[in-house]
């Protein structure tokens, strides 16, 4: 069982920047595959980005690409999500999952274990 709690999210301008984190309980946090979903008022949860184990390999979203960076300190059972040059599109509520079969896969069905989620806000 793993237990994941967002924080970070909140309300900036466009262009500003946010980072979000992800706790995680449990000894064998790096095991899971980890990743970050967003979720727009209206729409389908979205792939933003994910991160092995080890976090030596990532992945994003095109939507994404460039301007947000996916890490890991599993020392501290945590990932991060950089959010860089926001968009007011970018405004969603945003999720960290874990992946226990280690799929890399970009479908939220593939991951077992998701946290409550954080708002963030990108005003024009």
């Amino acid at each position: 069982q793993v237990q994941l709690v967002e924080s970070g999210g909140g309300l900036v301008q466009a262009g500003g920047s946010l980072r979000l984190s992800c706790a995680a309980s449990g000894r064998t946090f790096s095991s899971y595959v980890m990743g970050w979903f967003r979720q727009a008022p209206g729409k389908e949860r979205e792939f933003v980005a994910l991160i092995s184990g080890s976090g030596g390999s990532t992945r994003y979203a095109d939507s994404v690409k460039g301007r947000f960076t996916i890490s890991r300190d599993n020392a501290k059972n945590t990932v991060y999500l950089q959010m860089n040059s926001l968009k007011p599109e970018d405004t969603a509520v945003y999720y960290c999952a874990a992946d226990g079969s280690r799929s890399y896969s970009m479908r939220p069905s593939e991951y077992d274990y998701w946290g409550q989620g954080t708002q963030v806000t990108v005003s024009s």
